[in-house]
């Protein structure tokens, strides 16, 4: 038996025949000690209902609940799972809701709704995670349905999410989580810790809105950010040549012989602006009004 009083993890996995499918990014995480790692570092989860993308055979869900959360929504897209999601559901009755489909088409904000305060903690999909995070980012509501994100990437895409101006891992993933939220890397997961073991190690991030972001048009900031970092080496002069150039970075106030990674977010999210005003967006302004923020 599990620490929990649950079956093994292994024995789980075997019973069901969950081996781990590539085409749905999977890799499950048998190892209790930073399951549990992972449920304490999103603390307090006592008034928490937690929504967790990709349970697989429940290992994190197990530490979740262990750990106290009110409430957890598990959204899994493998049939498979399903069985072993419903044990752990018959042995916390009432706090663990499955959700079976896909969570890039499931609506967070529906699962939310008259949750209290929620929180997504997840092992996510390598092969989704990124999308997921940008899904959650580009609400259009903000504050977010969300208060804090306690997520598991590849490392690579986790330095990605955190890199500021002047680094190598700096690009548009950056600039736009930087735009709307604060990031921090709390611990790397080594492959080890995996079944089967990935080719990298992950890490875990932690994720905050930031109460009053920027008012910015996203489709611009996303335009913007695709133009000056699919040429990053080039001046920002060559490579916003095609979004306005040397016109729209004097009116921004920016030396065009800047490249790309040195652009602090607020500089970028200045250069949305101007290019959503001059409408070669088509986009909305999804501005955020006095009051909407978290105080």
């Amino acid at each position: 038996m599990s620490g929990d009083g649950l079956p093994p993890l292994r024995e789980v996995i075997e019973r069901f025949g969950l081996r781990a499918r590539k085409e749905l990014g999977q890799n499950f995480l048998l190892d209790l000690n930073l399951t549990g790692k992972i449920a304490r570092a999103a603390a307090p989860l006592e008034e928490a209902t937690v929504i967790e993308v990709g349970p697989g055979p429940g290992g994190l869900t197990r530490a979740l609940l262990a750990h106290g959360a009110k409430r957890v929504v598990a959204i899994e897209r493998d049939p498979r799972c399903l069985g072993a999601l419903e044990e752990i559901a018959a042995y916390w009755p009432g706090r663990l809701e499955i959700v079976a489909g896909d969570a890039l088409k499931t609506d967070l904000a529906a699962l939310a709704r008259d949750a209290g305060e929620v929180q997504v903690v997840a092992n996510l999909p390598y092969n989704i995670g990124t999308q997921l995070l940008l899904n959650w980012i580009a609400t259009p509501d903000w504050p977010p349905v969300w208060r804090k994100l306690t997520l598991m990437f590849q490392k690579e895409v986790a330095e990605r999410i955190v890199a500021q101006p002047g680094s190598e891992a700096y690009g548009r993933l950056g600039v736009l989580a930087g735009w709307r939220t604060e990031a921090r890397i709390l611990f790397d997961v080594p492959r080890q810790a995996f079944t089967p073991p990935p080719n990298v190690t992950s890490s875990v991030v932690q994720i905050t809105p930031r109460a009053h972001p920027l008012p910015c048009d996203l489709r611009a900031l996303e335009q913007v950010t695709q133009a000056a970092f699919g040429q990053r080496r080039k001046m920002l002069r060559q490579s916003l040549k095609g979004i306005g150039g040397e016109a729209l970075l004097a009116k921004a106030g920016i030396d065009g012989t800047r490249r790309a990674e040195t652009l602090l977010v607020e500089e970028f999210v200045r250069l949305a602006n101007l290019v959503q005003l001059a409408g070669q967006t088509g986009a909305r302004p999804r501005q955020h009004p006095p009051g909407r923020g978290r105080p």
